[in-house]
């Protein structure tokens, strides 16, 4: 599933939702991706493969599922509990935006 998710990303990427160049890595179970979107578009790279991305996200694939999947949107209370972990939870915003999950 988790696997399919950032193979379509390209794909589905909106360049008309970004105006930087921003990275994120996700820190998914046994998964760990490096996600780098700018107006340029979107590359999907294994493991972590920047030493700082902008944007670090660790979850359950559960939860990241329920996320892209089925439109959850995580609030305060699964940031505060550790379900969702982020240095910079805005951002993640941009992310879902950028392709098309901000409704």
């Amino acid at each position: 599933m988790l696997e399919k998710i950032f193979a379509d990303l390209p794909d589905q990427f909106k360049a008309q939702q970004v105006s930087t160049t921003v990275s994120y890595y996700f820190s998914l179970g046994d998964t760990k991706k490096t996600v780098k979107i700018s107006p340029n578009g979107c590359t999907v790279e294994d493991g972590k493969t920047v030493d700082n991305a902008d944007c670090v996200c660790k979850t359950s694939p559960e939860f990241f599922s329920q996320i892209w999947e089925d439109g959850y949107r995580p609030g305060l209370k699964d940031f505060m509990s550790g379900t969702i972990k982020s240095n910079k939870p805005d951002e993640l915003k941009t992310f879902l935006k950028a392709f098309g999950k901000d409704a």
